[in-house]
């Protein structure tokens, strides 16, 4: 009985010493649903985001511009991202608010408009980001999740659009981590179901109790354009104000 005894605790801490087994074991008591909510938490954690990005366009032929943009976000449904070069571009602003309301504002014109459903599949500012792919979003609001599989350390779901969810995907394959629920990956398909761009995120680091992606990038297949984006500056939890927020502040 001792024999046993001691053989069934050694077979305990071999399991628990693997790399993966208490992930697994966690990843277990947890649905899609669930996993998801994780991953919307871990995007949207702090109260308050600031961010200096350099953003890289390059094209087929692997030439490159370089831009560069603010973005401010409160909460997980308000969000400014406006351009700060090239001079051409400077100004130029998009403000995502709740219940699917943006703006954007072209300082060539002097001029906000609200941006229609029908049209937040047009590329932003010559990036491969839609203004979909801008707006301030919870996941788990606008998309049902399904576990599809476990590869290492990481959980794949499809997410597909709730009824009613005005989007240009017919799903998203998301790769998720599961030590920290950090989503690294994005497939996007498009209405036929076809994968046309792959949104990357690496280089996570943890400032302060927040996870963050240092480098990422969106790329069109179908195009075979791609942009980075690099963070140059992150602050959180600044205290933003919902002034800030707003059509007025947009267009500054």
């Amino acid at each position: 009985m001792m024999k046993k005894s001691i053989s069934y605790c050694v077979l305990v801490a071999g399991l628990l010493l693997l790399p993966n087994f208490n992930n697994w074991a966690q990843e277990k008591s947890l649905n899609a649903d669930e996993i998801l909510a994780k991953v919307d938490d871990v995007i949207n954690a702090p109260e308050d985001q600031e961010l200096k990005v350099n953003l890289i366009l390059i094209d087929k032929d692997g030439k490159e511009k370089l831009r560069e943009m603010n973005m401010l976000q409160k909460g997980s449904e308000k969000r400014m991202v406006k351009f700060l070069s090239p001079a051409d571009q400077k100004g130029i602003g998009v403000l995502s608010l709740p219940n699917d309301i943006m703006y954007l504002y072209l300082p060539a014109f002097n001029k906000t408009r609200r941006i229609a459903s029908h049209v937040k599949n047009t590329k932003f500012a010559g990036t491969d980001f839609t203004y979909e792919d801008m707006e301030a979003i919870r996941y788990s609001e606008k998309y049902i999740p399904e576990i599809l599989k476990q590869v290492d350390n990481f959980i794949i779901l499809q997410l597909k659009p709730k009824a009613g969810v005005k989007t240009d995907y017919s799903k998203l394959i998301m790769w998720v981590k599961s030590d920290n629920f950090c989503l690294t990956k994005i497939e996007h398909y498009d209405k036929g179901n076809t994968l046309y761009k792959v949104r990357t995120s690496e280089k996570f680091e943890k400032l302060g109790k927040y996870w963050i992606s240092k480098e990422s990038a969106m790329e069109d297949l179908k195009a075979r354009h791609k942009t980075k984006m690099i963070m140059v500056d992150v602050r959180f939890d600044s205290g933003l104000s919902d002034d800030m927020f707003t059509e007025r502040y947009l267009s500054r």
